[in-house]
């Protein structure tokens, strides 16, 4: 008797450049669906605009930077932190979307395509970067009309701008972790916001880290988002810069880059064999 040939799933073509391709292939479809869903966009751009409003007029004259109690030196200090918050933010979206393309098993269809198998999850963060600088361009017009200002030139603005969206990016790959790893896209977002509260508080976004006790200082000052907040004041500008002692306040734009770079290698490489495990 011949054995019996069992049909094999068709393999990628390999290398780097099949992998560019599909990953914007699949950023492009996912990019689509957004245009699709267009009150998700619009929610998302809504609530940091929200919180742009309420931190300025409602803390504005009751938080101390620089000696001063100053609405408008506050609302300068804020947006940094802001501009942080909200694409740190964009990781719970990430892993609620990957969550639900798991559970409605599109994740599976992908991998029966010639295809890269990291693609998949290259291409999901690529359109979430591509919504998050929108919204970023939004809250900078919004922060503008609130007395925000950049007093650093337009190319620092810009790499501060881009430290902002390579952390972004970074923390997306947290989500799509996360989103890997549950079995729903409710418990995605609750799962992507409870460790982004304490990660985006415990730092000196909102306040000066030098208000806070030593201990709880000494963990605002080695937070990775406070690097990238540190480094976007330096750039803009802005008051409040701290002059804490710690490496990353000291180093603040190298410190972002160190971070989000080992933040991205880390939990790439975590997501991508989590994806080929869930849905072998």
């Amino acid at each position: 008797m011949s054995a019996v040939t069992q049909p094999l799933a068709p393999r990628p073509a390999g290398g780097p450049a099949q992998s560019v391709r599909d990953s914007l292939v699949v950023a492009k479809r996912n990019l689509i669906r957004m245009t699709r869903i267009p009150e998700v966009v619009i929610f998302g751009l809504i609530q940091p605009i929200m919180f742009v409003v309420l931190f300025s007029y409602v803390f504005g004259g009751s938080m101390n930077i620089g000696g001063t109690t100053d609405p408008a030196v506050y609302r300068e200090f804020l947006m940094a932190g802001i501009f942080a918050q909200t694409v740190t933010f964009a990781t719970a979206g990430a892993g609620a979307g990957i969550a639900d393309d798991m559970h409605k098993g599109l994740i599976d269809r992908f991998r029966s395509l010639p295809m890269s198998r990291g693609a998949v999850l290259t291409g999901r963060t690529l359109a979430d970067l591509v919504q998050t600088a929108l919204t970023l361009l939004v809250l900078a017009i919004v922060a503008l009309l609130v007395g925000w200002r950049i007093h650093e030139g337009l190319p620092k603005a810009l790499g501060a701008f881009g430290l902002l969206l390579l952390l972004g990016y970074a923390f997306t790959w947290i989500g799509a972790l996360i989103g890997l790893s549950v079995r729903t896209p409710e418990a995605a977002t609750s799962g992507g916001l409870v460790w982004l509260f304490p990660v985006t508080f415990i730092s000196n976004a909102f306040v000066d880290s030098s208000q806070m006790t030593p201990w709880l200082r000494h963990i605002a000052d080695w937070n990775p988002f406070s690097a990238t907040v540190q480094a976007c004041r330096e750039l803009f500008g802005n008051p409040g810069v701290s002059t804490s002692p710690a490496w990353p306040m000291q180093h603040a734009v190298w410190a972002s880059l160190i971070w989000s770079v080992l933040i991205i290698v880390a939990f790439r490489t975590l997501s991508v064999r989590k994806y080929r495990n869930a849905t072998a």
